[in-house]
């Protein structure tokens, strides 16, 4: 990657999670429902029945409770992503809230028993994201690497706060366009 990209991306996330922590409880409980109408209408229109969650961490939207009620109301089965090796696709793991769980990589927690699924939905955290969905993360490049090993993707939901948006994140070969960005604001969908 070129160095001036890398140093304005980490810049960006600095910023942007920075932005994050100042959230106020009202503001994120209003982006959380917003958000969970949205997916809720993005299930009915795809169909879906593997949902691929994330475990929220440095103040990214919390949609466990919107997954819960979802698995109550309509069966979906749940599952998070687990880093098996560096550098490597994840692997959705099936989970319900409640369930045990042990500390995965960065101690974010993941399933406690191993039972591989294939999402047909897959939630991906921004922080940032631009005008093309292409979604700026935390640099590992997992869910892009993820997205890219499948023959057949998922549909992928980028979900996050919209002061995430930015004109371009100077996207690179190797990243992967959302088919969809969901914030409070804004529902966009490429496919």
């Amino acid at each position: 990657m070129n160095s001036t990209v890398d140093a304005w991306r980490r810049q960006q996330r600095v910023t942007l999670i920075a932005r994050r922590e100042t959230v106020t409880a009202a503001e994120r409980k209003q982006a959380v429902d917003a958000v969970g109408e949205a997916l809720d209408r993005l299930v009915g229109e795809l169909g879906s029945t593997t949902i691929g969650l994330y475990w929220p961490i440095k103040h990214e939207l919390s949609l466990i409770p919107w997954a819960r009620a979802l698995a109550q109301r309509t069966g979906a089965l749940l599952c998070l992503p687990v880093v098996v090796a560096a550098k490597s696709p994840l692997e959705y793991w099936r989970w319900a809230p409640g369930e045990p769980t042990q500390p995965g990589v960065w101690n974010i927690p993941v399933p406690a028993r191993r039972d591989v699924q294939s999402p047909d939905l897959v939630l991906a955290p921004l922080v940032g994201f631009d005008n093309q969905n292409y979604r700026l993360g935390y640099g590992g490049g997992y869910f892009d690497r993820t997205l890219s090993a499948q023959t057949r993707p998922p549909f992928a939901a980028g979900v996050g706060f919209d002061f995430g948006h930015l004109e371009t994140i100077f996207p690179q070969s190797y990243d992967v366009a959302m088919n969809a960005i969901l914030t409070e604001c804004r529902a966009i969908r490429l496919s």
